[in-house]
């Protein structure tokens, strides 16, 4: 047999039995549910779409914007939490487990409390930074006042979330997000297509579905903690070494998230400032970005996942063995989004709004999210390899220095191109991020994943 020949078999053997197929098994489930959530944010748009202003639209953008800071900023609950679940998980410790989601509720719970106390403030001083015009700043305030009510099930759902995918009951996880978003989709239509409810139907429909998707993801955990075994122990739980760990990776992780939402927020800011049809174009060009992120995140969990499990288990050929699967596999996918937004960007444009000038103007920048797959792969899947090996002071370097760049960039491009100026801003944006985090990935692997013991010398 030749070597060529050996070579072949080689890797049909890797993609049936080895990290390929685990990093498959993984992702597929998370691409799924984490694809629902732009196509809720799509509904959201095209509803709003199909309405007979473009400052519907636009008011949906801006609230959804708000959020990022409110909830997204939090995003820490799920994305600490994936890898504090998933090095318990390696190590074997199940009362550990168990503490780390129990830490998570807490810290959930607590938060959604302040955001409740501090909403006025929060949807006043918000509207001022947008800046938008009077009515869809008038809009975008009717939003918020609905949506803020599901703060403790949104919270509750990051830490619930999080876990699962750390401890990769990923299919549990893909039945809890598929719930939330079919039933949001379904009140979506029934309060504003119905009942006519306009943007506050649209937010209630989220503040509730979100309820129903904390209800639900609770049961299927404590069923997976009667199998996991363990006991919950209140000293375990507020372990000061462990909480101390928690705080300073959920600290960074914060400001990270809030570094990148302040990033993605500064686009909305800089679109409504060039026009009520460029902040609705934008609005709709956004959601092929956000069907990208929410795919090739799922490639990001699963990676996050199994080298949290390498960490916890201290094997450092595994770690390396799960870095070379996910990114190959991520790399697929992110050619075929590019191939498909090439081909059907003008139909899905197309049925997001009937407003002809609104999709003329959008498809101008169509080119934009054709080529974002293949520039943006690389920010995700580092991503993924940080948050398992919970280094987020790196992360959150890393963000900071991509963000201080992309902040040149965005107050410099859109003046001169105006708003391929802006798209173009916000790719320099992603491979900034790919970039920063490469820098860091040799220190990553050296000190989190070095196991002689089990692996051997590299």
């Amino acid at each position: 047999m030749t070597a060529a020949a050996n070579h072949s078999l080689g890797i049909a053997d890797s993609l049936r039995n080895g990290p390929y197929r685990r990093v498959w098994n993984l992702s597929w489930p998370t691409i799924l549910s984490n694809l629902t959530v732009p196509l809720l944010g799509a509904v959201d748009t095209a509803v709003m779409g199909h309405l007979p202003d473009a400052a519907y639209v636009g008011a949906v953008a801006v609230g959804a914007m708000i959020f990022s800071f409110v909830y997204w900023g939090f995003g820490f609950l799920r994305m600490g939490t994936v890898g504090f679940a998933a090095q318990a998980r390696g190590s074997g410790d199940s009362d550990e487990i168990r503490a780390v989601l129990a830490r998570a509720l807490l810290v959930g719970l607590a938060l959604a409390v302040v955001i409740l106390i501090l909403q006025t403030p929060i949807r006043i001083g918000a509207l001022l930074i947008v800046d938008g015009e009077a009515q869809v700043e008038q809009l975008a305030g009717a939003y918020f006042d609905a949506r803020v009510w599901g703060a403790p099930a949104t919270l509750a759902n990051y830490g619930l979330l999080g876990w699962l995918l750390g401890m990769q009951y990923v299919r549990t996880a893909l039945v809890v997000q598929v719930a939330i978003n079919a039933l949001n989709v379904v009140l979506d239509l029934w309060f504003v297509l119905d009942l006519g409810w306009g943007v506050e139907g649209v937010a209630l429909a989220t503040a509730i579905a979100q309820y129903a998707g904390a209800f639900l993801g609770l049961a299927l955990v404590l069923r997976h903690l009667g199998v996991i075994g363990g006991q919950w122990r209140r000293t375990r739980i507020l372990d000061a070494t462990a909480l101390a760990e928690t705080f300073r990776v959920n600290r960074d992780i914060f400001l990270r998230t809030l570094a990148m939402i302040f990033a993605w927020s500064l686009m909305t800011w800089t679109s409504a400032r060039l026009g009520t049809t460029v902040l609705a174009a934008n609005a709709i060009l956004m959601n092929f970005q956000s069907f990208l992120a929410h795919g090739l995140d799922g490639f990001a969990h699963a990676t996050s996942a199994l080298i949290g499990e390498a960490v916890g288990a201290r094997d450092r050929r595994a770690f390396r063995r799960c870095v070379a699967a996910a990114t190959f596999m991520a790399i697929v996918v992110a050619v075929a989004y590019t191939l498909v937004y090439a081909a059907a960007g003008p139909a899905i444009i197309r049925a997001f709004t009937d407003i002809a000038d609104l999709r003329a103007f959008s498809s101008t920048y169509l080119v934009w999210v054709i080529v974002s797959p293949l520039l943006s792969v690389w920010a995700y899947q580092l991503d993924g390899i940080f948050i398992g090996a919970t280094r987020s002071a790196e992360m959150r370097n890393a963000m900071l220095a991509s963000v201080a760049l992309y902040v040149l960039a965005i107050a410099t491009l859109p003046g001169l191109f105006g708003n391929h100026g802006l798209w173009l801003s916000v790719m320099i944006f992603m491979v900034i991020r790919a970039v920063t985090l490469a820098i860091y990935y040799p220190r990553i692997e050296i000190t989190n994943a070095d196991s002689p013991a089990k692996t051997g010398a590299p």
